[in-house]
């Protein structure tokens, strides 16, 4: 297939998920403990597997097709009233998300099929995972008219069983299920990561305006540190792996199966990484001048520490390249949440800033002293 670029509707079906991250941002932030972390991170992983099913299906489409178009704008109408209905998805609402997420992987679905009639994709291997979807869906559905933690755990089997369809392929059977068009595929999971750093500047702003407070030096120095924060975690990503990835990607012997462990399963650990982040960054700045709680310091600590730890698992995938760095600072993230109980949120924010923008300087010092000494770190020939 030939290489191409995001299209215009496409960006605007991505604009729908800048909306529905917000809102999985938005059930975190509400209660954040241990149950509420796993109901948020239950609808993270279906708000992903929804937009990474797209992204495989668009890719085996042209750029101009109007059955993309169609498809898109349709499920876009869809996956926001899905988005609307997620803050009160385990409780009233959850027939509403249920019904209307599903109409979406069916979507997915419906444009797979159109692209194996053009011969862009395997027909074979597109009814291998149209039954797991199916199956998947009518549990999601089944979860929706029960309540409590039955809910819960139909939703978790539904998911599991959802994810485990290309597995469920067999490996062979994946490799063949359509070619890859590697600017499209990596620029859109690029594209995915940008929508949560967003996120995380968004719930900054409305941590910080949320109350009518007046800007003071602490609420600014916590606000601050956030977005430097945060721009670290963009500058991992972007300053130089993500074009090496795709590269690996375009000279890969099987790159559907890269393509899949690297992009649709391993992202999800940098995506719940960032926006367990935003969720504890937009608690944290309530009270900047105050001690952070337990859950807060965990989901600020943990949620960078995961953001990295998906960082070094896409990186070995990718490259075979662990980046020890990144592992050193996700441990300094932990032991920081284990000794910070009695620093102000301003100092913690601080703190993170701090690992965050020291492992940005040392893995740009190394690259440097590797390509004087005529070695580089790591190349896309490597």
């Amino acid at each position: 297939m030939s290489e191409r670029r995001t299209s215009p509707v496409e960006l605007l079906w991505d604009l729908v998920f800048v909306f529905a991250v917000t809102q999985v941002t938005t059930l975190l932030s509400r209660q954040l403990s241990w149950a509420g972390f796993g109901r948020g991170m239950e609808i993270l992983a279906l708000v992903w597997w929804a937009w990474s099913a797209f992204v495989w299906a668009a890719n085996a489409q042209a750029a101009d097709s109007r059955s993309l178009r169609l498809c898109l704008l349709v499920a876009t109408a869809f996956i926001f009233i899905a988005g609307l209905a997620i803050p009160q998805a385990f409780a009233t609402e959850g027939l509403l998300f249920a019904i209307t997420y599903a109409v979406v992987r069916f979507l997915h679905l419906l444009l797979y099929a159109d692209a194996s009639r053009r011969g862009n994709a395997a027909w074979s291997a597109i009814v291998g995972f149209a039954i797991t979807v199916a199956l998947g869906m009518a549990l999601l559905i089944a979860g929706a008219l029960v309540h409590g933690g039955w809910r819960i755990a139909l939703w978790a089997v539904a998911l599991a069983i959802d994810y485990a369809g290309p597995a469920w392929l067999t490996r062979e059977r994946l490799r063949g299920l359509q070619q890859v068009a590697v600017v499209h595929f990596a620029e859109r999971y690029g594209l995915f990561v940008i929508i949560c750093l967003g996120e995380s500047i968004v719930a900054i702003g409305v941590g910080a305006t949320g109350s009518h407070r007046h800007l003071t030096a602490e609420l600014v120095a916590s606000v601050s540190l956030g977005l430097v924060a945060t721009i670290a975690m963009w500058w991992t990503y972007f300053d130089r792996f993500a074009q090496i990835a795709e590269e690996r990607l375009r000279v890969h012997r099987d790159p559907v199966l890269a393509a899949a462990d690297a992009y649709s399963y391993l992202h999800l650990v940098i995506v719940a990484g960032i926006i367990t982040f935003a969720a504890g960054v937009r608690l944290l700045v309530r009270a900047p001048g105050a001690t952070a709680a337990g859950a807060v310091r965990l989901a600020l600590c943990g949620g960078v520490a995961a953001y990295l730890v998906g960082h070094v698992a896409f990186r070995l995938r990718m490259a075979s390249s662990a980046g020890n760095e990144k592992i050193a600072v996700a441990f300094a993230l932990f032991v920081l949440y284990a000794v910070s109980a009695s620093l102000e949120a301003w100092v913690l924010m601080a703190a993170i800033a701090a690992l965050m923008v020291g492992l940005c300087a040392g893995e740009a010092a190394l690259e440097r002293q590797s390509r004087s000494a005529g070695q580089p770190a790591l190349t896309c020939e490597d």
